[in-house]
């Protein structure tokens, strides 16, 4: 008798148990993971590997924005139940580390090398106790998706390297430009400086500053990293090399001194979009967009794609990442294309200084409008019409 008891108790426990699987998106609440907790993934992006999508963030402590833990990161089949894989990249408790407790460590984005077999992460990395000043990149490698990834360097981007506008007309300028004539900022002489190259000058040879950033790997398998730089005022693409953890040295300037950061890119029919935000630190603003015929350019700027409640400060939020779902992606039992999963997913981060660990993801799929990206408002919405789970 006891054992029966035992098995209808195990029975009325299913269908509750079939109640927590997620099955539509509802940007702005918490996201529980396979253990209950809140998804603790911020700034971040995904990778899919096979038939898993991994997402790697930031984690976030309850009280301090400093890397106290390191990267962590998340798998799934569906991109809606995500089960916690534990920390992707530890921070190190060795003193004066690049990646020591404490320090800044933003954007992790992840991309596969298929030549090497390799994983490799790159993220915006600020050391430990000097603020903002470092501005430099960190790159990790991994045997696994998951981890864990073994810290390699940081540093500043292509120093001794002008950008591939820079012809010889340019470098006549720019041997004009110096900070002391300049003191004044925000004045039409300063930012004219500014978009000639006064800040790539400066840190011509220790390296371009590198902060708010993303990963791209076009169709012929070539990688970008796009980061902000000079001070935010501009945003760099640069050409990785084959194995994907150096720059080539090859890199060209987007909207110069157009204050952008957190970059999001996508392409869509041979146009490349990319979506960024205004500097307003924690605080959210209006998104922008840019696309281009080539990741080289030129950049075209185009007007706030969002639409809805709060589409003038990017509903709350800040971009960080544009999941591309393959054409190809099949739902699990039909074998076919959903015809309500979007191709392109909007992601974004609703910052909570207070409580950084409380900070809440926006996920909305992006359609078009006469050619261009549209982002709507939507408080559910589903992804797929069949589901898997990990």
């Amino acid at each position: 008798m006891r054992q029966i008891l035992l098995l209808l108790a195990l029975l009325l426990t299913l269908p509750a148990m079939g109640q927590n699987e997620r099955r539509t998106i509802r940007s702005g609440e918490i996201w529980p993971d396979d253990t209950g907790v809140h998804i603790n993934a911020h700034g971040g992006g995904i990778m899919k590997y096979g038939d898993t999508y991994y997402w790697f963030g930031e984690h976030k402590s309850d009280h301090t924005s400093a890397a106290l833990v390191g990267v962590t990161c998340y798998a799934s089949k569906d991109l809606l139940n995500w089960h916690n894989c534990g920390v992707a990249l530890s921070v190190s408790d060795e003193k004066d580390s690049d990646i020591e407790r404490g320090c800044v460590l933003e954007r992790p984005k992840v991309i596969y090398n298929p030549l090497t077999k390799q994983f490799c992460m790159w993220f915006h990395l600020e050391l430990k106790g000097k603020g903002y000043n470092a501005a430099r990149y960190g790159v990790a490698v991994a045997n696994r998706p998951e981890g864990p990834y073994r810290f390699l360097y940081s540093q500043r981007a292509n120093a001794g390297t002008w950008p591939i506008e820079f012809r010889e007309q340019e470098l006549v300028t720019i041997d004009t430009l110096n900070e002391a004539n300049f003191r004044e900022q925000w004045t039409p002489a300063w930012l004219k400086a500014v978009n000639e190259g006064l800040f790539v000058k400066r840190d011509f040879g220790t390296g371009q500053m590198s902060r708010d950033m993303t990963l791209y790997v076009d169709d012929d398998g070539k990688a970008y990293h796009i980061f902000s730089s000079e001070e935010n005022l501009t945003l760099h693409i640069a050409e990785l090399t084959n194995d994907y953890l150096h720059h080539t040295g090859r890199y060209t300037r987007v909207a110069p001194a157009g204050h952008n950061e957190a970059p999001a890119i996508f392409k869509h029919d041979g146009t490349y979009w990319m979506i960024t935000s205004g500097c307003t630190g924690w605080a959210p603003n209006e998104a922008r967009m840019f696309s281009a015929p080539s990741i080289w350019g030129p950049w075209t700027q185009h007007p706030n794609p969002c639409r809805g409640p709060k589409a003038e400060l990017t509903f709350g939020g800040q971009s960080t990442f544009i999941l591309t779902i393959d054409n190809g992606q099949q739902t699990a039992e039909e074998g076919q294309r959903s015809e309500n999963s979007p191709q392109y997913i909007f992601m974004a981060d609703i910052w909570r200084p207070r409580h950084p660990s409380d900070a809440r993801y926006i996920w909305l799929p992006i359609g078009f409008e006469d050619g261009k990206p549209v982002i709507r408002w939507r408080d559910e919405w589903e992804l797929f019409s069949q589901k898997t789970h990990i």
